[in-house]
């Protein structure tokens, strides 16, 4: 069935009420299931038969397996009879754990044979690395080749490693991740990015020590760039790995190159540009994405998970607060994107739109689709993309969510080679959508690792939000340095500022009219000090104040009511906390949660891990006193302030006897 077929089908399925959500198997790096946007506890695979089941399905070309080959894989010394019960209660055990009502829908029995996700929602990394793989080998272009080494994560199954059914297809990707790697390097060379070449051949070595044709480019690439020591530093190194290793030395051709470099008689040329052909065959990627204009900052980890995530999904959305850096990411993900789509990546900023059915328009407009008199608008964007390999880029879809998720929907059900990264403080609420929450800058502790709790200038570099607040502000007062002076106040404002970009941006932007020092302190009392000085920015982003009244003007009057009244926690609260203290007047207390889980939803609110079966939430601190701002301007902080005392001294009135009586025991 085709891909649309499928889509079809899905589709009659949820309008019978019959939802089946994507299912997705990590193998690289580990095993690890999700089905729809949770993850599986890794501890609901305790029959470990279950997970062998399912890691055997996933690594099956077609993701089938006849039953008479599972039991002899699984149960080898068993005979037919215990092994074949012993599938059946296999088979009952994984269905459980995929869906207690529902699991035979994501593990089914056809014709004597055992399938994974029969209906074709199943993504599998080991299949994503592979197509990947081959994908860059057509481009020939190193975007497609990082996209596809960004996947894997790891070697195949490293709990299985003494398995005897993982272990050649363990080697066989191993070898295809070290030769991705070996051609990046031969495709930067041909470009004369000797230096990105390098990179690549230094991650095969460190995967590989003992693969000697990496060790002998590097050696070349060395010697090409005027550094001799270098290269016979590398002959060393590969002799010493396959001596310890292997018991060999490095062959003949290696030797002689060692010694043609030791001579001096290496031909050592200066690189040269590419060559003219090189430029017409390979041409520039297809994008129209703007120029950066400052350096992109930390979030390197960030960077690499996105793009896993992308390849594993058609749309990915990324959320979090205003300010917290979701376009820029995008965007340079985007970037390192570029030449891995053949049909190009197009940003479609929807920032500047007043109304959603100005979308279509838009989208239209970004990608240089012309409108038709005798059809509608969407219909002449499918037909542009609907053969198309590209990546959409759309950004800002939170206050015209609805129009957005419509139009992305359409295309993604008929473009079947369309990827879409969207950016929102919201989810669309599409099908298939998978959502990826960024996370604040890293931040230093509130002591320094230093002498007397001192903050130590190698220490706090090592800290992104620091690294941003000093790029930023050597923009604004080229002399700016972090010294052990001011270090202790830089930390305050990254803390206070709890590592949003765009309020540490805007607060460097007062460099030069205030001292540091001057800057946090301000800060403590009033969000006003956070003002830009660009005359072209957007107006939500010229001050945080904008940003965050941006994101407090979609919510409706009982989620502003809620809003302001949880900035009555200081240091997070519970949802009981919150039923008790912030219900009243508009708000009924059995709709707290409903409230509460809209505001995580838009970014507002952070829900942080459960501790004991109770989830923890908190507002980031520019939030919280944005949120306290309001609260003082409604008149009700007096009275919340009395009965969130009331409900801790209850709290603790409950816990003293219990602790009492733990004494006794004692």
């Amino acid at each position: 069935m085709g891909s649309s077929g499928r889509e079809r089908e899905r589709r009659s399925e949820v309008a019978r009420g019959e939802k089946r959500e994507t299912v997705r198997v990590w193998l690289l790096g580990g095993f690890r299931v999700s089905v729809g946007s949770g993850t599986i506890p890794q501890d609901a695979w305790r029959l470990r038969k279950a997970a062998t089941l399912v890691k055997l399905l996933a690594l099956t070309p077609g993701h089938r397996l006849h039953r008479e080959q599972a039991m002899d894989l699984l149960w080898p010394d068993s005979g037919r009879k215990t092994a074949s019960n012993s599938l059946r209660n296999t088979l009952h055990t994984a269905r459980k754990i995929f869906d207690p009502a529902m699991g035979s829908r994501y593990l089914a029995s056809e014709d004597e044979s055992l399938v994974l996700c029969p209906k074709g929602d199943l993504w599998v990394d080991v299949d994503a690395f592979e197509e990947a793989a081959a994908t860059a080998r057509g481009a020939k272009e190193p975007a497609a080749y990082r996209a596809a080494l960004h996947l894997y994560e790891g070697d195949l199954l490293p709990e299985d490693r003494y398995e005897q059914w993982t272990e050649g297809r363990r080697e066989e990707l191993r070898q295809l991740y070290l030769a991705l790697l070996v051609e990046l390097a031969g495709l930067h060379e041909d470009r004369d990015e000797l230096g990105l070449a390098i990179e690549a051949l230094r991650k095969a070595t460190a995967k590989e020590p003992i693969l000697e044709e990496a060790h002998v480019s590097l050696m070349r690439l060395h010697a090409l760039l005027g550094r001799p020591e270098r290269a016979l530093a590398q002959y060393e190194r590969l002799r010493d790995v396959l001596s310890r290793g292997l018991g060999t030395r490095p062959a003949g051709s290696s030797r002689r190159l060692r010694d043609e470099i030791a001579a001096g008689s290496f031909p050592m040329t200066p690189p040269v540009g590419p060559s003219q052909e090189h430029e017409e065959r390979t041409g520039v990627g297809k994008h129209n994405l703007p120029a950066s204009r400052t350096t992109f900052v930390g979030r390197e980890r960030e960077m690499v998970e996105v793009k896993r995530m992308l390849a594993m999904t058609r749309l990915l959305t990324l959320t979090g607060a205003g300010g917290s850096g979701k376009t820029r990411l995008a965007l340079e993900v985007a970037r390192d994107l570029v030449g891995a789509y053949p049909d190009g990546v197009w940003l479609v900023e929807l920032a500047p739109l007043t109304e959603g059915g100005l979308v279509t328009q838009e989208v239209a407009r970004a990608l240089d689709v012309q409108e038709r008199p005798d059809r509608p608008l969407t219909d002449a964007l499918v037909d542009a993309l609907s053969d198309k390999e590209l990546l959409m880029v759309v950004d800002n879809c939170e206050h015209i969510v609805e129009a957005t998720a419509l139009l992305v929907d359409a295309l993604l059900d008929s473009c079947p080679r369309l990827r879409v990264l969207a950016t929102s403080r919201v989810s669309l609420g599409v099908g298939g959508e998978v959502l990826w929450h960024v996370p604040p800058l890293s931040l230093p502790a509130k002591t320094g690792g230093g002498p007397d709790g001192e903050y130590t200038i190698e220490g706090l570099m090592r800290y992104e939000a620091v690294r941003l607040f000093v790029d930023r502000a050597q923009l604004k007062l080229p002399d700016f340095e972090l010294t052990q002076k001011n270090a202790r106040a830089v930390a305050r404002v990254c803390r206070k500022l709890d590592g949003i970009p765009l309020a540490l941006e805007l607060a460097t932007a007062r460099m030069g009219a205030l001292a540091v020092e001057q800057v946090a302190q301000r800060l403590e009392a009033s969000l006003d000090v956070l003002k830009g000085t660009s005359r072209t920015a957007a107006p939500r982003q010229q001050t945080l104040r904008a940003t965050l009244d941006w994101s407090h003007n979609l919510l409706s009057e009982v989620e502003r009511a809620l809003f302001r009244r949880l900035s009555v926690f200081a240091g997070g609260w519970t949802l009981e906390a919150a039923e008790v203290v912030c219900s009243g007047d508009v708000i009924e207390q059995d709709d707290v949660l409903d409230l509460l889980s809209g505001l995580v939803d838009k970014s507002l609110v952070v829900a942080g891990a459960s501790t004991g079966g109770v989830v923890h939430y908190r507002m980031l601190r520019p939030i919280r006193q944005y949120a306290r701002e309001k609260l003082v301007a409604s008149g009700e902080t007096a009275a919340l302030g009395d009965r969130r005392a009331t409900f801790f001294l209850a709290l603790a009135e409950e816990a003293e006897p219990k602790l009492a009586g733990s004494e006794q025991r004692l």
